[in-house]
């Protein structure tokens, strides 16, 4: 089921066109990263998905449905960490918020033994460590139980610590069943906890859909010629095989290429041995999703 279904969103300031006609898809269950540089585009998306800011043009809806009461309702954002009073303990900062939010009873220890700080609730804020202060802000995002939560930059900001305990606070919610959308820059976060990704460029949307299918795309073939192959012979072969791109050059003789879509190693093994073309290494290697940002970014 579709929980957020953006078409042809833009947004315009001024003569600026911050967002161009972006369309994807965000099914229940899945975690999506909305994946870019600063100035992509991915604040200005979720802000215009929220409701936050108004499209000059497309469309959003949740849950089937335009944007209404109803559906905020079902959805927690954390766009920015809420300012919580130093002086206060967890729970009564969450008491603070509740209140505003109208959460029901039982909502406060329900937060916070999901983001682990039930045993911290009587703990300062001001004694808390980055990654504790961002787990809080998401036990926030949480009081009005929503079934989607959206996330800005998540862990900007954080140690190395703070990431991995925020990394690891999503994915237990993701596995209890949450839709989760994040906005952020870090490429290695995205692939740690993302089932899906959009990647944003300058306002426009260079690739989506599952991340392991995007990092498919980049797919290389490794292949290591049989000892004596004369060194030309390899290239020769592979030339001849029009579903065999971009071959290139690696270390010690080996050589890499890309296949297109339905070709496979074993195919190719055995179009290169009727070519009379023995290998001694044949296998695949993925690409970093970072690589293939890199590649989706700048190409023109």
């Amino acid at each position: 089921m579709a929980v957020l279904e953006l078409n042809n969103l833009s947004k315009n300031y001024g003569r600026t066109q911050a967002l161009r006609g972006l369309t994807l898809t965000v099914e229940a269950g899945s975690v999506y990263g909305l994946l870019g540089p600063n100035g992509s585009g991915k604040t200005t998306t979720l802000g215009l998905a929220l409701g936050v800011l108004n499209a000059s043009s497309g469309t959003v809806r949740w849950f089937g449905q335009p944007i209404s009461s109803a559906s905020k309702r079902r959805v927690g954002a954390m766009l920015e960490t809420p300012n919580f009073f130093p002086y206060l303990t967890a729970r009564q900062n969450l008491k603070v918020v509740a209140a505003v939010k109208h959460a029901e009873d039982g909502a406060i220890d329900d937060a916070l033994e999901a983001v682990g700080l039930l045993a911290r609730q009587h703990d300062a804020f001001s004694a808390y460590s980055l990654g504790m202060k961002q787990r809080l802000a998401l036990a926030a995002t949480l009081l009005s139980r929503p079934e989607v939560l959206v996330l800005d930059e998540p862990t900007n900001g954080l140690d190395p610590q703070g990431i991995a305990e925020v990394r690891t606070l999503i994915q237990r919610l993701a596995a209890e069943g949450k839709t989760i959308i994040i906005a952020s820059h870090l490429l290695d976060e995205i692939e740690k906890v993302c089932t899906h990704v959009a990647v944003l460029h300058r306002g426009e949307l260079r690739a989506a859909g599952r991340v392991a299918d995007i990092l498919a795309t980049a797919d290389r073939v490794v292949l290591r010629p049989a000892a004596g192959t004369p060194a030309t012979a390899l290239p020769h072969a592979l030339a001849q095989l029009p579903w065999v791109n971009d071959v290139q050059p690696e270390a010690d003789g080996r050589l890499s290429a890309q296949l297109a879509e339905g070709y496979d190693p074993a195919a190719l093994n055995r179009a290169l041995f009727e070519q009379g073309i023995v290998l001694a290494g044949l296998e695949m290697r993925q690409r970093s999703l970072e690589t293939q940002f890199l590649a989706l970014t700048q190409a023109q």
